[in-house]
């Protein structure tokens, strides 16, 4: 049986290895800190503690090297997020490369990465998982420089030589990220704006469903149907019995993502509309 170790146990990454421990697959977790391993192991869930170097690479590949061959880990879950509002941003193709050389070191076989749908250039129309990648980026003003960095780790993983399964989350909500929360910071909500979003039930789901079901592929991980932005955080705002009011409303239209690829490889969603998983 293969052994996991899912880098980033918070709020998805923590989840994902309970799930995995559930349905009897040995799995592990990292956190960066000594009191969010103990935290985790007082919960029942088995957890190392790792963080990534950007100043010292080499001692964070040697100390990944050693975890992932002191545990005999086969599957690796990268699921730590890059880190844009801290200014992090460029360490984090740094870090993908750091686990890429690791796993290559080792035993490791597949490489699942939890990616954005942040990837997708800034223009209108339905968007498959074809429509972004580092050569569309380059010199591409469509594309932020966060897409970009997003994208250039992505290759980091596609590059290797190694089985993979890159998975593209939309909007992630759930418990303690239910959307009446980010409503009132939003500076305008748009009527033609589809709102994009994955529940974190369907976020466990797709990174499982990869494990065995998506090998070499990316995917969109994101729910089949949703309305408008507009539509969605008044609905979010009335299932919190919240008070705030909307922000003002737009007509601009936006990108849709299609998660049309996962559900042809067999994935089937907990949450088939963004609106259902209000309520969870």
């Amino acid at each position: 049986m293969a052994s996991i170790l899912i880098i980033g146990g918070g709020w998805l990454g923590k989840p994902v290895c309970q799930s995995l421990i559930e349905k009897g697959m040995d799995s592990i977790v990292t956190k960066t800190t000594e009191l969010g391993q103990s935290k985790c192991i007082n919960q029942g869930i088995p957890c190392e503690q790792f963080q990534f170097d950007h100043e010292h690479p080499t001692k964070s590949i040697n100390e990944l090297s050693a975890l992932l061959a002191n545990k005999n880990i086969s599957i690796i879950i990268g699921c730590f997020p890059p880190g844009f509002r801290k200014g992090n941003g460029e360490e984090y193709a740094d870090y993908w490369h750091q686990l890429i050389t690791s796993a290559k070191n080792t035993n490791v076989v597949k490489v699942i990465m939890v990616s954005s749908t942040t990837v997708y250039p800034s223009r209108t129309g339905v968007m498959h998982e074809e429509d972004a990648s580092e050569y569309l980026a380059t010199n591409n003003d469509e594309f932020s420089s966060n897409a970009k960095t997003m994208l250039r780790a992505e290759q980091h993983v596609i590059d290797s030589g190694l089985d993979y399964s890159i998975v593209r989350c939309s909007g992630l909500i759930g418990p303690e990220r239910h959307p009446s929360r980010f409503a009132s910071k939003l500076k305008q909500v748009s009527t033609l704006a589809p709102a994009n979003m994955l529940h974190l039930r369907d976020a466990i789901g797709a990174v499982s469903f990869c494990i065995s079901s998506a090998s070499k592929e990316i995917v969109n991980a994101t729910t089949p149907t949703t309305v408008s932005k507009a539509e969605f955080y008044q609905a979010a705002l009335a299932s919190a019995e919240s008070n705030d009011p909307l922000p003002p409303k737009v007509d601009t239209p936006d990108k849709l993502i299609s998660p049309e690829k996962i559900l042809k490889l067999g994935y089937q969603f907990y949450f088939q509309s963004t609106l259902d998983g209000l309520y969870e």
